[in-house]
């Protein structure tokens, strides 16, 4: 699978086909919120988020995909629904960089919640 490929699913939470391509000492730091470390931390929280994501309709839109050698940057936006109801609008950008042997080894996220609504 390309970097590209990786990042689009893990941005889009398809967190468990991305599993195989991550470093052991891969880092995720979703700012102002948490910051997990190692392979086992990070397949945990994304565990944790996709049962989340089970629990509501998700509507991901991705906008930019930029690929610049080992890195990857997306932005999108991200409407979750429950019960026919936006319970959650957010506006995103995850930064992912990938070591020598295509790895994934750090991802830095950045979500702001859309309190419009849009």
């Amino acid at each position: 699978m390309e970097t590209r490929e990786i990042a689009e699913r893990f941005s889009s939470g398809q967190f468990d086909s991305v599993y195989d391509h991550l470093a052991d000492d891969v880092e995720w730091d979703v700012i102002a919120d948490f910051k997990v470390r190692g392979r086992s931390a990070v397949i945990e929280k994304c565990g944790q988020i996709a049962s989340y994501f089970a629990s509501v309709t998700t509507n991901f839109r991705t906008l930019n995909t930029i690929v610049d050698g080992s890195r990857v940057a997306i932005n999108g936006t991200a409407k979750l629904i429950k019960d026919g109801e936006v319970v959650s609008s957010v506006s995103s950008c995850d930064v992912y960089e990938f070591n020598n042997d295509g790895r994934l080894a750090r991802i830095t996220s950045y979500c702001i919640t859309d309190k419009r609504g849009e």
